[in-house]
């Protein structure tokens, strides 16, 4: 097998970390078998694939996803049988169950008919984008619920394959503008299509070119060079990023060559072998896409873009939409996002808000605390009761000129100290407080007689200080 195709072992390519020295072992124990225990849940639950192919009509797209899979997938449409261009981009996507030696795979594929195909192609590429974000968007919905799926549909796409069309001369400014875009959101890998019309010479020189554009408008094409984990991983995937994008030739048809079938093109001069690496470069696009890269295809597109995606959605979260079983995170009012630690405030406080009287936190004082801090900065209190008691040890603190420091709390914790039974040197004198907030927690209100009477005691200690 040429080693360009060959996965690294799991075992070689990750070294065990020096901080845990391996275990010396007495026996056999077995730990072997949860390989095979993987293996047979895999292969009950099956494995899903969605691909993307993407580029204008006539370049072998539905073809080469045939030659791919070696199946009817999809089925690709003749030349001169009157069929028309569509005038507006759209969306077609089929799936199909595919068994091979017990394994199943569910394999979605996407095609694009109608791009790049117009006159007029600004912002072609949106209808692509907003299917990509779309997938991306649903499996957050799905996250989101409460009582979640036990497996949730995977339907983000990912890989897409980009057909570039056989010029011979470099990537078209319709290319590059979709390439920046598409290599953000999904995995992209670039072929040339219709490889057969160019001879060896004219697809190196073109190769080399695609190759520079690429670098010089940063556009990463899979595999990046940031995701290598090892030095293996970091030697397989280079020798891959030399041949890309590969160049490919696709056929459905099987052909007699020397007393064998093979798949392949036939013309005047010969037939056109697709799995030869000396006519064509297709067995390394599958390879890549099937034999060694299919997991990590997944894993990049879980990790990386769908994590991207989903930071940027958590952090517009009053925009999701609401309903039963979902959670709803509301934004931040006017008045918790003039505190310095907006997000803390409001985290504590979100679930059960200060209009209802109730302190969610588990940590109290500290979570009324800064409410206080807000509440002065509004100049209202939720609670009727405390907000009278204490807006008296406002108004004297505030003639006393203490309010102006940035905690305002340590007027208050000397009052807290001399309700403490005379004893200013308590280590905690927090906690007849916390007693009092527990209760007013509960019911809502100061219900204990005697935290409410120390607490009416601190009160007055904090006046006659003042």
């Amino acid at each position: 097998m040429d080693p360009l195709r060959q996965s690294p072992s799991p075992c070689s390519s990750r070294p065990s970390s020096p901080r845990t020295p391996p275990c010396e072992m007495l026996g056999l124990v077995g730990i072997e078998a949860v390989l095979d225990q993987l293996k047979i849940k895999a292969m009950k639950m099956g494995f899903e694939f969605n691909i993307m192919v993407v580029g204008q009509s006539g370049l072998g797209k539905s073809t080469m996803v045939n030659t791919l899979f070696r199946s009817k997938v999809w089925k690709s449409t003749l030349p001169g049988l009157g069929v028309t261009t569509p005038q507006t981009l759209k969306l077609h996507a089929v799936t199909h169950v595919i068994e091979e030696k017990g394994v199943k795979l569910k394999l979605t594929v996407i095609d694009t008919p109608g791009f790049g195909d117009q006159i007029n192609n600004d912002k072609c590429w949106d209808p692509i984008l907003g299917y990509i974000n779309a997938q991306y968007e649903q499996f957050l919905q799905e996250e989101l619920l409460i009582t979640r799926q036990r497996h949730i549909p995977d339907t983000r796409v990912h890989c897409c394959v980009y057909f570039v069309p056989p010029t011979g001369h470099c990537l078209r400014p319709l290319d590059i503008e979709f390439l920046q875009r598409l290599c953000r959101t999904v995995n992209v890998v670039p072929v040339i299509a219709r490889a057969d019309s160019l001879t060896i010479e004219e697809r190196e020189a073109f190769r080399t070119r695609i190759q520079q554009n690429l670098r010089s408008h940063c556009i990463d094409v899979y595999p990046q060079k940031c995701f290598d984990e090892d030095i293996n991983d970091r030697i397989l995937n280079s020798k891959i990023r030399d041949r890309i994008p590969f160049a490919v030739v696709g056929a459905d048809r099987e052909h007699l060559v020397n007393g064998k079938c093979v798949l392949g093109r036939k013309t005047k001069w010969g037939i056109i072998e697709v799995e030869n690496m000396a006519h064509c470069e297709f067995p390394l696009l599958r390879d890549l896409l099937i034999r060694s890269h299919l997991q990590d295809l997944k894993d990049i597109t879980h990790n990386v873009h769908y994590e991207n995606y989903r930071v940027v959605r958590l952090n517009e979260s009053h925009l999701l939409p609401r309903g039963p079983g979902w959670v709803n995170l509301a934004p931040a009012s006017e008045g918790q996002l003039s505190s310095p630690g907006p997000f803390k405030v409001y985290s504590r406080t979100q679930d059960n808000p200060a209009s209802a009287g109730q302190l969610s936190s588990a940590g109290p004082y500290k979570a009324y605390s800064r409410a206080q801090d807000n509440a002065t900065s509004a100049g209202q209190l939720s609670s009727p009761r405390l907000s009278k008691a204490y807006s008296r040890v406002q108004d004297d603190a505030t003639s006393a000129g203490q309010l102006s420091s940035p905690r305002p709390s340590k007027a208050y914790s000397r009052a807290q100290d001399n309700a403490t039974s005379g004893q200013p040197s308590s280590p905690r004198p927090s906690k007849i407080y916390s007693r009092a907030q527990d209760d007013y927690s509960v019911a809502g209100q100061l219900s204990s007689p005697q935290p409410s009477r120390i607490y009416s005691r601190a009160q007055d200690n904090s006046e006659d200080e003042f």
